[in-house]
């Protein structure tokens, strides 16, 4: 760094601002800063910079798993906020495994990280006790299960979701219908159920079907279970977008046409669906903007150097009808 700064003609203390980017720095001076950085080949040593301002520069972002596109989605915008404001992401996953996620929780809270998002509530909420002596700012977003009051929360409104795509079923007519769900999902499946009680109409416990795994083989299963069981059924709603893949494929097994002697609506709007045969109709939910909102929510405790103010954000899902769905 001092090799930098003579080279620059500036202090060491410059090249470190321009290095984190938390004090603005001129143009020119900073131009002259990066040039000289070039040319010498200079890397910072990130231990160093740690211990000398007891940060170190880096994030914890905890998700079920990366194999589902909805949280690929959110570590890439949770990694591209964090390098937008010069931090690196920690990623951890909790494979659905409670103990695994305790074991997370744990080593994180006397390891060195600046601040954690907890994305997803499966299996986590038992363990959120576990954080109460963090050192860190702590967030939660895609929650779904009750909310703490102890932590900020930046989620969908799932209720709404599902009511969405309740509505969007009823008013092609349909009456008779299942829904395939791979874990409670009290939210999604209480709005389907709002929707279809304001004509009057009854979704049973018995036409909830769940998923042994959230995955297209899981979805098939449940749908094929949902199909046997009620024959006569029109429509299934899935609570998560892959669930549907599989659905579509124990239609075509079972040999009913989708829309035209089963209509499929999913949740989520993950890329695949788009290009399926027929494209999904599903509910789109915007886990971007909510992963940007809840790491941004996170760095201004930082620079604050305060814990961030408890509250609760619910961001709107939007229903993309695709072919999928049609008249009952």
């Amino acid at each position: 760094m001092q090799d930098v700064a003579e080279r620059a003609g500036v202090t060491k203390q410059t090249v470190s601002n321009v290095v984190t980017g938390r004090v603005r720095v001129r143009p020119e001076t900073e131009a002259r800063v990066r040039a000289a950085i070039a040319e010498l080949g200079y890397t910072p040593n990130l231990v160093a910079r740690s211990l000398a301002t007891g940060t170190t520069m880096t994030v914890g972002l905890f998700v079920p798993t990366v194999a589902s596109s909805f949280y690929s989605a959110v570590v890439e915008e949770a990694e591209n906020v964090l390098e937008e404001h010069g931090y690196h992401l920690l990623l951890c996953t909790t494979r659905l495994d409670g103990d695994r996620a305790r074991r997370h929780i744990t080593g994180l809270t006397s390891r060195s990280v600046d601040a954690l998002l907890i994305a997803g509530d499966n299996g986590l909420t038992e363990h959120l006790p576990l954080l109460a002596d963090a050192r860190f700012p702590v967030a939660l977003c895609a929650w779904e299960s009750e909310v703490p009051d102890t932590l900020p929360v930046v989620t969908i409104d799932y209720e709404q979701a599902g009511y969405l795509a309740g509505r969007h079923l009823r008013e092609l007519g349909h009456e008779r219908v299942a829904v395939l769900s791979s874990a409670p999902h009290a939210l999604r499946v209480q709005g389907f159920r709002r929707a279809f009680a304001r004509d009057g109409l009854d979704v049973p416990g018995a036409a909830v079907f769940t998923a042994p795994e959230p995955t297209a083989m899981g979805g098939f299963t449940a749908a094929t279970a949902a199909l046997t069981a009620d024959p006569g059924v029109t429509a299934l709603f899935c609570t998560h977008d892959i669930l549907a893949l599989g659905a579509l494929e124990a239609a075509r097994l079972g040999g009913r046409s989708v829309p035209g002697d089963l209509s499929v609506v999913g949740h989520d709007d993950i890329d695949e669906v788009r290009v399926t045969h027929p494209a999904l109709t599903t509910v789109a939910v915007p886990s971007r903007e909510m992963t940007r909102q809840a790491i941004e929510l996170l760095l201004r405790a930082l620079d604050e150097g305060r814990p961030p103010v408890n509250s609760l954000q619910l961001l709107r899902s939007t229903l993309i009808v695709r072919a999928s769905s049609g008249p009952a």
